[in-house]
């Protein structure tokens, strides 16, 4: 069998946290997270104990573009006549008071043909087949004439990723989710940008920052393990995305007059790469690209993220744009530094 190349092989792309350094909740406020400057030129890392302090290294021209998608309170209870507990995982937002999707289903004996009923009495579930990789096909049904868009926001809560490992509060449907939310359709949130206020936007936009709106539905495979050892065989779901003509015209003047354009989070940097391949015009439509090492880069001139999971698509993303080197050194100052990882966790900027 021939050897994979140490940049192509996943195991070059672990790294050992602390589970005590994993975030289970949120700090309590959005821009008091600490910051991690992560300079690519320099070969450098700045630490800041407050996210707030990203403010001075952006400068006037500079373009920041965010994702404003929003994520649907997805994760439902549910009861069998049997009396067995049951818990729906939503793969995609309903509409109406008939819906089928895909879902994913913890529970005993669950089967085609099985059917519940949320703990609130006015979601019927019920089973229509199982596929292989452990999803399952659903249909959901309102039981009290209401749109089941109206229903899950009585009955659902904030689909929490699997490594937070606790149950969803009512305050993580206000806390997952960026100030900036608009067009819902996530099951997981583009969590680069909890970091900001409207405030701290304001101040970035006085300074003569552009910032700018593209949406990326964030779908469940963004957790999706990488399970082949040659990272180059790995593909990601895909996912839609909308990149309006008001953003691609921004990037393409940005570009011509050498300023920057700052993806915040790894679903911006794809959606704006993905149109980039494409010609860099306008899109609606499904995207499925998948970053890892060797990439290069067409539009990002820096980006926002947080701090990801070994071995994933994302930890291969920001290693694509920075260097595995300087990336896992950095994350290796910054768990003896005691930041906090993940989701609710503290950001980078790699600029």
């Amino acid at each position: 069998m021939a050897l994979i190349p140490s940049e192509f092989n996943l195991d070059s792309y672990d790294y050992s946290l602390p589970e005590e350094l994993i975030a289970y909740y949120p700090p309590s406020k959005r821009e008091e997270s600490k910051l991690l400057v992560i300079d690519r030129k320099n070969q450098a890392f700045y630490f800041h104990e407050k996210f707030s302090e990203i403010e001075k290294y952006f400068r006037p021209g500079d373009v920041l573009v965010l994702n404003k998608t929003k994520v649907f309170p997805a994760r439902i209870k549910a009861k069998k006549p049997t009396g067995g507990t049951v818990e729906v995982l939503l793969l995609n937002k309903p509409h109406g008071s008939i819906f089928q999707t895909e879902a994913l289903i913890k529970g005993k004996r669950i089967k085609p043909g099985t059917y519940f009923v949320s703990e609130g009495g006015m979601i019927n579930f019920r089973v229509l087949g199982q596929r292989d990789d452990g999803k399952y096909y659903v249909e959901i049904r309102s039981e009290v004439g209401l749109d089941l868009e109206e229903l899950i926001k009585k009955e659902g809560k904030a689909p929490l990723p699997p490594y937070i490992k606790r149950e969803p509060e009512d305050f993580d449907l206000l806390r997952y989710q960026t100030v900036y939310a608009e067009e819902e359709g996530s099951v997981a949130a583009p969590t680069a940008g909890f970091h900001f206020t409207e405030e701290l936007l304001n101040r970035l936009s006085q300074l003569g920052v552009k910032i700018k709106f593209i949406t990326l539905h964030v779908g469940y495979g963004t957790f999706k393990p990488i399970k082949t050892k040659d990272i180059r065989k790995h593909r990601v779901d895909p996912e839609y995305i909308k990149v309006p003509s008001d953003v691609v015209e921004e990037v393409r003047l940005a570009l011509s007059e050498g300023r920057r354009i700052i993806a915040c989070g790894t679903t911006t940097v794809r959606a704006l790469e993905f149109v980039a391949e494409k010609g860099l015009s306008s899109y609606e439509g499904l995207c499925d690209l998948y970053i890892y090492p060797g990439y290069r880069f067409k539009v990002v001139s820096a980006m926002i993220t947080n701090f990801h999971l070994p071995k994933s698509s994302l930890l291969l993303l920001v290693c694509a744009f920075a260097g595995r080197n300087l990336i896992l050194k950095a994350y290796e100052e910054a768990i003896k530094r005691r930041y906090r990882f993940y989701s609710y966790g503290d950001a980078t900027f790699i600029i």
